[in-house]
This record gives C-alpha cells, sequence and structure tokens, in this order.
C-alpha cells in the first residue's frame, strides 16, 4: 500500500498512551525458540505460561454440542444465567465462600475482567499500586485507562508480594485501587489469609479498592490461602478458565464484584465486548461437572509434582530459590551466581541448551536482571531433560 505524500506524514502517529506499552519479552524469545525448532532444533518451553495438556474432553464435547444445538448468537453481557450460577456454586461447594450469581460476570479472558474492573473505579489520573515483579499487562491496562500505574518493589523478603506496611508506606491521597495477584505470575507466590485481610482493611479505611487476580488460586499447592472473596465481600475479585481449568484458547473469565457495582460494569461491558463467547460459556459449564473437576485435579497434583522436583532440581544448577512458590506453576529463580544477567542466561540457554526461559525484565524493573522465570507446564521427563541441558551448558556435568 502506498504512502501518504510526505506533507501529510507527520499526522501519521500512534496515541501516546503507547508510549508505556512495552510488547512481551518472552514473546520475543518464543519467535526465536519457534524459528530454531523450524530448523531442526528440540527446543524445551518453560517460557510459556500454558498448561501442555489439552482441555479436557468432557468442556471440548459440550462446546461442540453447544454449536450443533445453535448455540451461538449473543448472550447479556454479563454473561450466561447458567455459568453465572455455576460459578456462585463453585464457590460455594470448593470455598465455603456464598456468592450470589448476579454478582458474577463472564468475561472474554481475565483480562475482560481487569479493564472492566479497573474502568470502573478509577478515574483518569487516579493511582493503582501494584507489585514488581508482576504481570506486565496490569501496568499496561492502567496506562490505556490513562491510569498511573504504581509499581512498588517486592522482594524475598515479603514473598515478593505487596503488604499492609509496604502499601501505607507508598500510599498517596491519589490512590484509588490496590491490585494484588495471588497467586503472582511470575513468582508463584501467595497472599495468606491475615495479610489480605490486612489489606483489605487499609483500603477500606484509605477509601480505596482491592482488586484480585486469582486466575492460579485453584492452583494452590499449600494451605492457608484462601479467596479474597472469604476476607472481604467488597473486594473485586478476578478469576480466568484458562490455567486450572486448562482453556486458554476459549478467552473465558469472570469478576466478582460487589452489588453496587454491577450496573457501571455492565454498562462497561455491553459498550466494551457486547458479550463473552457464547460457545465457550457452553462448554465452561461442563469444566464443574464432577468428572472434569477429577482431570483437574489429577492434573494440579501433577503440577505440584513438578514444582517440588523444578524447585529441588536447579538449586544444584546455581539457581537460587529464596521463596518457594505455594501455586501456579513458575518458579521465579535468582541466577545472579551464574554470572550473567538474566536476559542473556535465557539467550545462553536457548540457543546452546535448547531450553527457554523467561528473564526477569519482562515482569518489572525491581532486580529483574538477575531473576528468570521457569514455567513448569510442560511432562516431568521433559523437566528432567531441560535440567539435564541446562546443567551440561552451566559446566554442572
Amino acid at each position: 500500500m502506498a504512502l501518504p505524500p510526505p506533507e501529510l506524514r507527520h499526522h501519521m502517529r500512534l496515541a501516546h498512551r503507547l508510549d508505556h506499552i512495552a510488547p512481551f519479552q518472552v514473546m520475543d524469545i518464543l519467535a526465536r525458540a519457534r524459528a530454531l525448532e523450524a530448523v531442526g532444533r528440540s527446543i524445551i518451553h518453560l517460557e510459556i505460561g500454558e498448561p501442555a495438556e489439552p482441555t479436557p474432553e468432557p468442556i471440548v464435547e459440550a462446546g461442540i454440542a453447544a454449536l450443533a444445538a445453535g448455540h451461538h448468537h449473543y448472550t447479556t453481557a454479563l454473561g450466561l444465567p447458567e455459568l453465572r450460577a455455576a460459578i456462585a456454586q463453585h464457590y460455594r461447594e470448593r470455598h465455603g465462600v456464598t456468592v450470589a450469581p448476579e454478582r458474577v460476570v463472564v468475561t472474554p479472558g481475565s483480562s475482560g475482567a481487569l479493564i472492566l474492573a479497573l474502568g470502573a473505579l478509577a478515574d483518569a489520573g487516579g493511582e493503582v499500586l501494584m507489585a514488581d515483579p508482576g504481570y506486565p499487562c496490569n501496568r499496561h491496562f492502567a496506562h490505556f485507562l490513562d491510569l498511573v500505574p504504581r509499581s512498588l518493589p517486592v522482594g524475598p523478603e515479603s514473598a515478593f508480594q505487596l503488604n499492609a506496611d509496604l502499601l501505607q508506606q507508598h500510599w498517596t491521597e491519589r490512590v484509588q485501587a490496590v491490585l494484588l495477584a495471588s497467586p503472582s505470575n511470575p513468582t508463584g507466590t501467595a497472599v495468606d489469609g491475615p495479610a489480605m485481610a490486612a489489606i483489605a482493611a487499609l483500603c477500606r479505611a484509605r477509601g480505596a479498592h482491592l482488586i484480585v487476580d486469582e486466575i492460579y488460586h485453584e492452583l494452590i499447592y499449600d494451605p492457608g490461602f484462601a479467596t479474597a472473596l472469604a476476607l472481604d465481600d467488597g473486594a473485586f475479585v478476578i478469576n480466568s478458565f484458562s490455567k486450572y481449568f486448562h482453556m486458554t484458547g476459549w478467552r473465558l473469565g469472570w469478576l466478582v464484584a460487589p452489588e453496587w457495582a454491577l450496573e457501571g460494569i455492565e454498562r462497561l461491558a455491553q459498550n466494551i465486548f457486547l458479550a463473552p463467547s457464547t460457545p465457550a460459556q457452553y462448554a465452561a459449564l461442563a469444566a464443574f461437572a464432577p468428572q472434569t473437576l477429577q482431570i483437574l485435579d489429577a492434573r494440579k497434583a501433577e503440577m505440584k509434582a513438578r514444582r517440588d522436583y523444578l524447585v529441588s532440581a536447579i538449586g544444584s544448577l546455581g539457581f537460587r530459590v529464596p521463596v518457594i512458590p505455594q501455586g501456579a506453576f513458575y518458579v521465579y529463580a535468582d541466577c545472579s551466581s551464574l554470572g550473567l544477567d538474566s536476559q542473556a542466561l535465557c539467550t545462553k540457554l536457548l540457543d546452546e541448551a535448547g531450553v527457554a526461559l523467561t528473564p526477569g525484565m519482562d515482569f518489572g524493573t525491581h532486580e529483574a536482571h538477575r531473576y528468570v522465570r521457569l514455567s513448569y507446564t510442560v511432562p516431568l521427563e521433559q523437566l528432567r531433560e531441560a535440567v539435564a541441558r541446562m546443567a551440561a551448558c552451566l559446566g554442572h556435568q
């Protein structure tokens, strides 16, 4: 396509908000890994935050049946009533928390839920406090909505999580929301009950909203980490069918919100995405069936075995895991003793060992050069092979 005349080209620019929205480093690594695979290299993917196992068959069958039955028209903006009721029932049966189905908003992925929450709760220029390291889209969505993300540096001393004391130190009158992720991407660490309650109390006292990303909550392996809804009925809780339920490509999530916010959230949903995917919603109804949960819980047990192996194995290679991840499927490991920063180390391991990791720079700036994220979404035998390859590359054989 021909470019317009030079005198008109000065009008061709993107919005300034994009200046703050960086690409995923991990996508560059994935592209490089795929290129190496295309020329015959064997690559073990520990960089991707996506379960290797397929969507459970009962969910797939339910999606096919929904299409065959003609369920491919719009639902309401807040989602299929039967699915909202099933999610509420899941909270009651699995977590002992009563949530009215009307408070459940089904969304196009958890990203849709976060956009709705931030868009409904914070005005332009308002500050949103979040952790560094953290999932990069959190700060990018805030910039997209003309908010001010303030990423607070966290480290092993707080299990890479925010706490009430840290929030108080950084609080200003412009803070409108606090965003937690429990468990967190990239660290896999979670916020325990007392810490969550203290943060919720601080937000109430300061007139700010608490938003909790719980998309990995069903993949917590250790006790003591309740859903935020058990501790603060006024919290805005985001979840997803992608991780525990193995439905990444179906693009379906949800938001639990207080009743007072639902009318505004519904207006936003109607205007931003109209409705979530109808076939995906019908498929997700099967996610809560007993036979599906049995499959998913067996996979969760396998994930825990992978975590236990990987945390132990990489210690012998010179990595240090300062906090054992309580959930998700990530290990955030300190690589500073290996003599390379995280970006250079990831490049070396990919090129020389055929093992793809993600450098800490994808998740923030606080000591990002010294950390890498390893994703244990591949089978245990591949993890063992990855460790053997890294050992050879790093001179441990």
